[in-house]
């Protein structure tokens, strides 16, 4: 089944932002994390599917410290999706 892909954005404070990105990482079906702050990008994340918690710990660790150091950003998330699930239903013949 072809796979659809899409972005969806949204504001946090800076003390939010490490439990924001920690709860995206779990869900799974995140490909692409990316921090903004007004507009510019200040980091981005590729993540693929399989990502085991050796591989995010280095990413936690880094989003931390940008905490530490932005005030207001953006976290903006490509999301993949099959066709067939799209809308929390599965397309059965």
């Amino acid at each position: 089944m072809p796979e659809r892909t899409y972005r969806e954005s949204f504001k946090v404070a800076a003390d939010q932002l490490l439990d924001a990105v920690e709860k995206l990482l779990h869900e799974g079906n995140v490909r692409r994390v990316i921090i903004k702050q007004h507009g510019r990008t200040v980091v981005e994340f590729p993540l693929t599917v399989g990502v085991v918690g050796a591989v995010l710990a280095p990413i936690l660790a880094a989003v931390g410290a940008l905490a530490a150091v932005l005030t207001d950003c953006s976290i903006e998330v490509e999301r993949v999706v099959s066709n067939g699930t799209s809308n929390g239903t599965s397309n059965v013949a």
